[in-house]
């Protein structure tokens, strides 16, 4: 047995392929003192037996680039320590069997034009050529992507190791980690069965164990493993050779050959979580009791799609265990409030393709001190605290393997493990035919089903879909009444944080892009920026006091904005920072009428000189007091209203009794989108994030460089600014309204310019007020290229491979000037 090292500069636990691939790609960056613990043997937890599919063209930009850079690898990987990986691009093969299956291939083909992956939409008869054990029966279409294929996912983990140990690493199996050190919010080290190792850094890989370490250092890791089946047939001459690898995700299945045999594989549409207590304290290579009764359906479908597998037998039915995410979202990034502990961990099913990038985009993570990648949506700061509750995790999880194959729609959302978080309005809302959504564990609606409409007996439901759907109507009655009279919103998860002390201003002079420094009553629009100038933060700042400001953000953004700020106060600061979304909730009226609305129930003028945009007032409405911020996320006249949590549903009394004469609607968070949308307001996580460029996303309005200086230096991100503005701007974020008012967008959809694919929507929505549908994206530019050249391009963007004209601005399309929100 190797000796245990005292101490190391990183400590990787977990030798799976994502613990080898961080050790690895550290060893590259040049960290010569790495040390790898696996508790038993390497890829014993759940590498050794996954399938090994290798796929490429992902859900966004970032797992795509992840997963090509792994494939990639896998070449380099061969030549550079002669372990074969088992790779060979024999292609995939996804089937539609439905319309809204079609459309989704349709567009993910679309999405391989932006992204760099060929995919080809092929007809059935061009499905069965390439894989001729197929039955036809409901084939609608498919989709080929030639450079997808497989590979051995213990000889990629073993390649990783060797070529790490060959940089200096040292690996140690049946080392078992029973403990992490900390000292002053710092990860010290680890505390194992044989000793401990003090270190830097320490990354937590640990798999189907990474919650069990995630408690060591008192770090939430929401996931837990789910029983993943696939049957092995025996081997028969029937079975050609180097077949695609087949996905027919409408019947929960997905196939490969390997050695003249089919490995048939599944997501069902209802998994089984396997809860801790579940899986032994000693398990390596973990083989589950077969469970043919729960497979059943999935069983026959396959039979019927593949009729060979009624004539050859099958030699193994294998159940083992993988680990899901309640979101289906890696987990991924520096732990909030332990500074150096990462996590890498929670792949759903897609560890094998994407090991490379992830263990890369940790690496270099570690080594600058921030992504490298815009990583936002598999940050481990998006998950909630509650969401590693056992009990939470068990209802959720066996939805989230269902949902691995199910239809992509948008806005479709988990049905299980609801109603945990909820504002004080909801029942109130609820009682009123909101709809729901979940977001960041929050309750929030989405859409009201009319009173006429529930009269007779429906039901706030969702219908999920590629078309227009019924609910969208409402939607537009929402959007209408905001544009022309009077709308109420619950934005109480926006989150909260309440900073103060004799320093408070300066470190959010050192952090914020903008100049916070105002009097008290006035509010700042501002970024966080990184050292690359790209955007950690889109937020409002309320000064409250000489000495205390309110931060306001995105409902899905306060942990991680929170993390983020302390993260960079310094240690000297005289200030404490603290998530205060709970205790108050905000009830927005926006709206031309919401003046004439709320003047007669306040005790203080609303005039625009008296009240004016971006200053808040303390008021009385009916007997409870709010905090008023005039300002505004859908471009009317408005006032978010702030109350103690206790008094909100008195307040939402009192407006709703008003509203009755005034036209007021509730309208929920799809008509915030498309208001927002029109208006071309950023959403952070979509339209602006930490690789987007401040000035880029046409932000520089609210970037101040010469601002007092804060007294721990110039505001992060300044350097890059200047940079930025001297050699002049590389792409713009611009807005585009479709032409022809059919076609819906979501985001995700390709922008052409002049014809040529330059770029995609990354946010999108139908925008009422101006007939069609409206969203945000990036188009590239040259250096010093004018507004009028940019704009004198044809514009048009893909909708499921249909390209539709389109009209483009750097102005917002509603309302330019500003003059509706500051009347």
């Amino acid at each position: 047995m190797t000796e245990l090292p005292a101490q190391a500069r990183c400590v990787v636990i977990g030798g799976g392929i994502i613990g080898c691939s961080v050790a690895y790609h550290l060893a590259r960056l040049g960290w010569r003192d790495v040390v790898l613990l696996e508790r038993k043997r390497l890829t014993s937890g759940t590498t050794w037996h996954a399938a090994g599919l290798i796929g490429q063209l992902r859900g966004s930009s970032t797992l795509t680039k992840l997963a090509k850079y792994s494939a990639a690898l896998l070449r380099e990987l061969e030549a550079e320590t002669g372990v074969a990986t088992g790779f060979r691009q024999n292609g995939s093969l996804s089937l539609a069997l439905s319309a809204e299956r079609l459309e989704e291939l349709k567009r993910q083909a679309t999405m391989g034009k932006v992204w760099g992956v060929e995919a080809v939409m092929v007809s059935p008869a061009e499905a069965r050529a390439r894989h001729p054990l197929l039955d036809l029966a409901g084939v609608a279409g498919g989709l080929w992507i030639p450079a997808n294929g497989q590979a051995d996912p213990a000889g990629i983990a073993q390649a990783l190791a060797k070529g790490a140990r060959q940089r200096g690493v040292r690996i140690l199996e049946n080392t078992r980690v029973v403990g992490i050190r900390q000292a002053r919010g710092r990860v010290a080290g680890v505390e194992t069965e044989a000793g401990p190792i003090a270190a830097e850094f320490v990354v937590n890989c640990a798999g189907l164990w990474a919650r069990e370490v995630g408690r060591m250092a008192g770090v939430d890791v929401p996931l837990m493993a789910a029983e993943h089946f696939y049957v092995v047939t025996d081997a028969s001459p029937d079975i050609p050779r180097n077949l695609p690898v087949l996905r027919v995700p409408d019947e929960c299945a997905y196939v490969k050959e390997e050695a003249g045999k089919l490995l048939v594989g599944f997501f069902e549409l209802r998994g089984k979580p396997l809860p801790d207590e579940a899986i032994p304290a000693d398990a390596e290579f973990l083989h589950l009791p077969a469970d043919w009764e729960h497979l059943s359906r999935e069983l026959e479908l396959a039979a019927a799609r593949l009729p060979i597998l009624k004539r050859i037998g099958v030699r193994t039915f294998f159940n083992g265990p993988e680990s899901f995410t309640p979101d289906g979202r890696w987990i991924l990034g520096e732990a909030p409030g332990l500074r150096n502990f990462f996590v890498a961990a929670g792949f759903n099913s897609i560890g094998i393709q994407t090991a490379g990038g992830a263990g890369m985009a940790i690496a270099e993570w570690m080594e600058a001190g921030e992504p490298t990648l815009d990583l936002a949506a598999y940050d481990i700061r998006r998950c909630q605290p509650f969401q590693a509750n056992a009990a939470y995790l068990r209802a959720r999880i066996g939805e989230a393997l269902g949902l691995h194959y199910a239809d992509q729609f948008p806005y479709r959302g988990p049905q299980t493990a609801r109603g945990v978080r909820v504002t004080p309005l909801h029942d109130r809302l609820a009682a009123e035919g909101a709809c729901f959504a979940e977001g960041a564990g929050w309750e929030r609606a989405a859409w009201f089903l009319p009173a006429a409409r529930r009269t007779r007996g429906e039901q706030p439901e969702w219908r999920y879909g590629w078309g227009r759907q019924p609910w969208l109507d409402w939607v537009a009655e929402e959007h209408k009444a905001v544009r022309e009279g009077v709308g109420l919103f619950d934005l109480s998860p926006f989150g909260k944080i309440r900073v103060q002390g004799s320093d408070a201003q300066d470190v959010l002079q050192l952090v914020s892009a903008n100049d916070i420094a105002v009097e008290p009553g006035r509010m700042v629009y501002t970024q966080w920026l990184n050292r690359r100038g790209g955007i950690e933060a889109d937020v409002t700042v309320s000064r409250l006091s000489d000495d205390a400001f309110l931060i306001v953000t995105g409902a899905a953004s306060a942990r991680r904005d929170l993390a983020w700020l302390l993260r960079h106060m310094p240690e000297d600061a005289r200030c404490v920072a603290t998530d205060v979304t709970a205790g108050e909730a905000c009830l927005a009226l926006m709206g031309p009428r919401s003046r004439e609305l709320l003047a007669p129930l306040v005790d203080v003028p609303l005039d625009a000189a008296s009240f004016p945009f971006g200053t808040w007032q303390t008021m009385a409405v009916g007997h409870a007091v709010a905090r008023a911020h005039r300002i505004s996320y859908v471009g009317e006249l408005g006032w978010e209203l702030y109350v103690s949590s206790d008094m909100a549903r008195h307040v939402l009394d009192v407006l709703l009794a008003r509203g009755s004469e005034t036209g007021l609607r509730l309208c929920g968070t799809l008509a915030l989108d498309s208001c927002r949308l029109e208006k071309a307001y950023r959403h952070w996580g979509h339209d602006i994030s930490t690789t987007d460029h401040v000035l880029e996303a046409g932000l520089g309005f609210a970037v101040r460089l010469d601002k007092p200086r804060s007294r721990f230096g110039d505001f992060i991100g300044r350097e890059a600014v200047l940079r930025r503005r001297e050699l002049g701007l590389e792409r713009r974020l611009v807005q585009l309204l479709l032409s022809d008012p059919r076609p819906l967008a979501y985001g995700n959809e390709a922008i052409l310019r002049d014809g040529r694919v330059v770029g995609y929507l990354t946010s999108g929505a139908y925008g009422h007020h101006l007939g069609g549908a409206v969203g945000l994206g990036y188009v590239p530019c040259a250096p010093g290229e004018s507004d009028e050249v940019l704009l004198a391009s044809t514009y048009a963007v893909e909708v499921a491979g249909q390209a539709i004209p389109a009209r483009a601005s750097l102005a917002p399309f509603y309302d330019p000037q500003g003059r509706r929100l500051r009347a």
